[in-house]
């Protein structure tokens, strides 16, 4: 009996073994094989132009052990994951039936436009205020400016001291007009538009509202900015 009930015994480790993959009396898949497909997955995910990825899979659990794979892993990022520090990646295996998720630590290096010294709210950016630098993206959770192109006309929301990255919510709205400039008012009294020469006494973009002072007779008006170096005097 004792021999009938080994055989018994043996019979249904093997059963186990292949009605449930994680068992490990089957041949286990190698755990390098699975962090390797996670770190794939987010290359595959972040490896953009201009990026450079750092991916590096955490080691699994000791005591996990999975079905060998005939097929590839599967793993993959949706693409509204966004960069962190550390992600957790879904790794499978469709023909073996198991899925496990990986913890992958995370670098997402890119240029991004830091300031070369101590910026006052309300200053204008050119480029001579910023330089090109590879930061981390998982570390910039308020975004980050790119390109110069994204300064022009803009102004700071807030100050800055040096080596600062810029951020969107750091910057004001473009200022087509500034406080200062000379600018052209028109006024419009039904088909006659009247010029005047006047001085900005705010900031804006299109649309924005601000005061102006007619160079010749000093009043002040209300009036909307239409363009670069010209408003619109508002009833």
């Amino acid at each position: 009996m004792s021999g009938l009930h080994a055989s018994i015994g043996l019979f249904a480790l093997a059963w186990l073994a292949v009605a449930w993959p994680g068992v490990g009396y089957a041949a286990a898949a190698s755990p390098d094989a699975v962090r390797a497909a996670a770190e794939r997955a987010v290359q595959a995910r972040f490896d953009l132009p201009g990026n450079r990825v750092v991916a590096q899979a955490l080691p699994l659990d000791p005591r996990l052990r999975l079905a060998s794979c005939d097929q590839p892993l599967r793993a993959e990022l949706p693409d509204a994951v966004r960069p962190a520090p550390r992600l957790s990646v879904p790794v499978q295996c469709p023909q073996a039936g198991w899925a496990v998720r990986v913890q992958v630590q995370v670098q997402l290096f890119h240029h991004v436009l830091v300031t070369n010294r101590p910026l006052q709210r309300g200053d204008g950016l050119d480029p001579a205020d910023v330089h090109v630098e590879e930061r981390d993206l998982t570390r910039l959770g308020y975004g980050y400016i790119d390109t110069f192109d994204q300064l022009t006309g803009r102004s700071l929301a807030r100050a800055l001291p040096g080596g600062s990255v810029l951020t969107p919510a750091a910057l004001g709205g473009r200022q087509t007009v500034r406080a200062g400039d000379h600018v052209q008012v028109l006024a419009q009294l039904g088909d006659i538009v009247v010029r005047a020469d006047g001085i900005a006494l705010g900031s804006g973009d299109n649309g924005a509202r601000l005061r102006v002072r007619n160079e010749s007779s000093g009043k002040v008006v209300d009036a909307m900015v239409r363009g670069p170096g010209e408003v619109q005097a508002l009833p």
